[in-house]
């Protein structure tokens, strides 16, 4: 009997499979891994959470196989994963992963095949993600109007709901239990409604800014920061598994960790590439693929050291900063459903979305 998943068989996927196809296997899975496995039910290889997410930002396309997808991690990783017998001891299975920083291991029979799968999470609840986060809900929301007139953008119904308080729900998932709100537009809005977190299980910290200090400046107004910190701004409504992008920043020992989208434009054009005054070439209709940032950060505390004291500063001013400084800046593309409710057309696409059932919290 299985001492940490309950079917080992949702994890099991061929190497043909399409890559598009072992995303969804993973999210029903839900732990952020998948087993690989040959005709035999032998295991080849494993696919984590990260490795398509890495997979995104180089650009693979999603209709590979899952053999491709091994390939790519082999050169830079090796592919033979790291595995334990189904017979190990919880205490050598913790060891290993606190050793090798890893959040699963394959548990083999004598065949090599899988039986189970060791999950950090059951065995040591103190390596769980223990992090704090930052609310930004200090925007005028000018864009939203007549909507934001008297009532800060977090606060807006989405579904029936404060998109804030959605927010909340999905920190709390990932085991955020203290969160740090940021107001200037009217706070006594968002204090009435939550006051000070009980009703929804974590602990809300206001942090008020009497003059607008940028979604980065702001952050040196936190009192108690020595913890990693994921900062989101106010007007997101996403599913993104913060745990999993806790997991790639710490991975990848970064400073600061930036939630990028990706954004296909279509040129309605045929785009003309000159050399000089000779054509070389003609695109019909290209279209163009860019990484957005997404408003969503994960930092540690050292980054506390490059934000200017009661000055406006923004992330982006931020990040520039610590690329010039030469600190571990890296992306993390976001595959969840995201939205950024700036404009009145979004907020409506918002509504349409829940009812739709195309987000779900």
């Amino acid at each position: 009997m299985s001492r940490f998943v309950t079917a080992i068989s949702d994890f099991m996927v061929s190497p043909e499979m399409l890559i598009r196809d072992a995303i969804a296997q993973m999210d029903k899975a839900g732990q952020g891994i998948l087993l690989v496995l040959d005709s035999e039910g032998g295991l080849i290889g494993t696919i984590t959470d990260g490795d398509l997410r890495r997979a995104m930002m180089g650009g693979t396309d999603i209709t590979n196989s899952v053999s491709e997808l091994l390939e790519q991690k082999a050169q830079t990783h090796g592919l033979t994963p790291v595995t334990a017998s189904a017979e190990s001891a919880d205490s050598e299975l913790l060891h290993t992963m606190v050793e090798l920083r890893l959040r699963h291991i394959p548990l083999l029979d004598d065949s090599n095949h899988p039986v189970d799968i060791a999950l950090l999470s059951d065995l040591a609840k103190e390596y769980e993600p223990n992090f704090q986060a930052v609310v930004m809900a200090g925007g005028l929301g000018t864009r939203l109007r007549p909507l934001t007139e008297n009532t800060p953008k977090p606060m807006l119904h989405v579904g029936g709901r404060p998109l804030m308080e959605r927010t909340i729900e999905t920190l709390k998932k990932a085991g955020v239990g203290r969160i740090n709100v940021t107001t200037h537009f009217r706070p006594e809005k968002i204090v009435d409604h939550f006051g000070l977190g009980d009703d929804l299980g974590v602990d809300l910290n206001y942090v008020n800014e009497d003059e607008p200090l940028g979604t980065a400046g702001a952050l040196d107004l936190l009192e108690d920061w020595d913890e990693t910190l994921l900062v989101i701004n106010g007007d997101i409504l996403t599913n993104v598994d913060f745990t999993a992008m806790l997991d790639y920043h710490r991975s990848h020992t970064s400073e600061l960790t930036v939630g990028v989208r990706r954004y296909d434009v279509q040129v309605p054009y045929g785009v003309v590439e000159c050399d000089g005054v000779n054509i070389s070439r003609i695109k019909e209709k290209p279209e163009l693929r860019f990484f957005v940032n997404a408003g969503i950060y994960l930092l540690e505390p050292s980054v506390r050291d490059h934000i200017p004291k009661k000055t406006k500063f923004d992330m982006t001013d931020l990040i520039d900063r610590l690329i010039s400084d030469k600190a571990n800046v890296v992306s993390f593309p976001i595959r969840e459903y995201w939205l950024d409710i700036g404009q009145q057309e979004d907020y409506a696409r918002a509504q349409q979305d829940i009812e739709n059932g195309m987000f779900e919290s």
